[in-house]
């Protein structure tokens, strides 16, 4: 099933990318990448050395100043923005004579927290494979410069995809349109932010503190994976995002389950009843009001959705999935809805290390992910009331012995920080309109959504400049970002190059 999946889509992309070539930008990328293959990866592969997790701040200013070295070898001014307390934000400005609109092109240079033990290969330490690891992808070397890439070879290395893969794309994409000395028709902003993976906690506060430097008419968005259908995706929003951390206390110190069990409550117990308790087994929100003042879509948004290819049943069989939540909708149509997710559980220990014990604590991460016309403060407020509703006493920091002996039930609640709101452009703006012309001129017809599923900061961008946001993002679906070997297919790579030169140039 999978190999006739990815087989169907591909003889529909080589329908697609026939009738692509309106775009002479696209054009002469593609012609200027085919020449520059191997410099364009080792490049790449000196970024990916470089260790960028967000809370490193000594390895995210070397990634900030190497990204500000590759263009200023490009005669491109880039200059880094600095706030205190925060990783500093890398601008690039692209002057274009007689040009009446501004268009600023993001993505960010920091990566996700990581355990190095987890990796097949160290995570800075970018290596090439014949394929995916999951299908026996063996380390190969570097083919010799004029030698082509095979396009299913595949870039291991922590930020491969998300999110240093465009930066390099940007910078080949302008390397590309001076050797064919095609002009740019709008004025360009590089924008490069170095804290997106820790929630962008300061990036509303530094454009705020330079709008003139940031201001444009358009922010495009380069960040995440095309549609799993391997077509080129746009997308006009994103949900917000929040997180919320719920501690649950039992026993002071782990107590022999045989002695005290069925008798001290057992905190690991009490939260998966209390998680339990917040979604059905459908995966609806069971949480009051958790669903109140959603902003429903348009009549073009909603036939967006049903332009989109089907890959639901292809996607439950890659991921060995045998069934889904909130079927039997699809997923284009569930990550237009708001969610709660469960990202991580703990409580004592299991496998070689488990012993017979009643645990001390039991703790939960949750992800919520709400939509247009949800406040992602309120939203969090309405799960630390329906865990108080649950018999709960609630505190924000650890409770005291007091506390924790007057009330039956305990509970730590936390939001963290950096949350933000969900965003939507609509698709029939002008300037909506431009870029998707621009963007299937290079790369044929394009998948369109209303919204992503994922969350980045499109609410911040719009509400510090009063400008619209547009996502057009060129990696694998299947890169693993996020978690441990994430990697960028080559073909990905190189048709986001010509994407990001339909972009600099419309």
């Amino acid at each position: 099933m999978r190999g006739l999946f990815i087989l169907t889509f591909a003889m529909a992309l080589a329908g697609s990318l026939a009738s692509a070539q309106t775009s002479p930008a696209g054009t002469a990328a593609r012609q200027w990448r085919t020449q520059h293959e191997r410099a364009i990866i080792d490049e790449f592969i000196e970024l990916l050395s470089v260790p960028n997790v967000s809370s490193d701040r000594d390895g995210t200013r070397r990634t900030a100043e190497r990204v500000v070295q590759m263009f200023a070898k490009r005669d491109v001014a880039a200059r880094l923005v600095e706030f205190p307390g925060a990783n500093p934000v890398v601008l690039a400005d692209l002057k274009t004579p007689g040009a009446t609109r501004t268009v600023a092109l993001y993505a960010h240079y920091d990566g996700q927290p990581l355990d190095p033990r987890e990796w097949a290969t160290p995570p800075f330490s970018p290596v090439l494979r014949d394929r995916a690891l999951d299908k026996d992808g063996q380390v190969i070397a570097l083919p010799a410069a004029g030698t082509p890439f095979n396009p299913e070879w595949r870039l291991y290395a922590r930020s491969a995809s998300d999110d240093k893969a465009p930066i390099v794309a940007m910078a080949a994409a302008l390397d590309a349109l001076r050797a064919a000395g095609i002009a740019r028709k709008s004025n360009i902003k590089l924008v490069f932010e170095g804290e997106e993976e820790a929630g962008s906690v300061n990036l509303q506060k530094i454009l705020e503190a330079n709008k003139a430097a940031f201001a444009a008419d358009l922010w495009i968005i380069c960040d995440g994976p095309v549609h799993q259908s391997r077509r080129q995706q746009i997308t006009f929003g994103a949900r917000g995002d929040t997180t919320v951390d719920i501690t649950l206390y039992g026993p002071q110190h782990e107590l022999h389950s045989g002695h005290y069990g069925n008798w001290a409550p057992n905190p690991a117990l009490m939260l998966a009843q209390l998680l339990a308790s917040m979604k059905n087994d459908k995966g609806r929100v069971l949480i009051e009001h958790f669903y109140d003042g959603i902003e429903p879509l348009t009549a073009a948004e909603k036939r967006a959705l049903t332009e989109v290819p089907e890959v639901d049943r292809e996607l439950m069989d890659e991921f060995l999935l045998g069934s889904t939540e909130g079927s039997p909708k699809k997923l284009v149509e569930l990550i237009t809805e708001p969610a709660l997710n469960i990202r991580g559980m703990a409580s004592s220990r299991t496998g070689a290390l488990a012993s017979n014990v009643i645990p001390a604590t039991a703790t939960a991460s949750l992800d919520l992910r709400p939509v247009k016309g949800m406040d992602h403060r309120r939203t969090a407020q309405l799960v630390i009331d329906h865990i108080r509703r649950q018999g709960y006493f609630i505190v924000d920091r650890e409770p005291t012995a007091k506390e924790r002996k007057e009330h039956a039930k305990v509970a730590r609640v936390n939001e963290k920080a950096g949350g933000y709101n969900a965003a939507r452009t609509p698709l029939d703006l002008p300037i909506a309109q431009d870029v998707i012309r621009a963007v299937e001129g290079a790369r044929g017809p394009s998948v369109k959504l209303p919204t992503s599923g994922a969350s980045v900061p499109l609410d911040m961008i719009e509400k510090a400049l009063g400008t619209r946001t547009i996502s057009v993002p060129i990696v694998n679906h299947d890169n693993n970002q996020h978690s441990f070997n994430e990697n960028i297919r080559i073909q990905n790579l190189w048709d986001g190059i010509e994407t990001m030169a339909a972009l600099l140039a419309f």
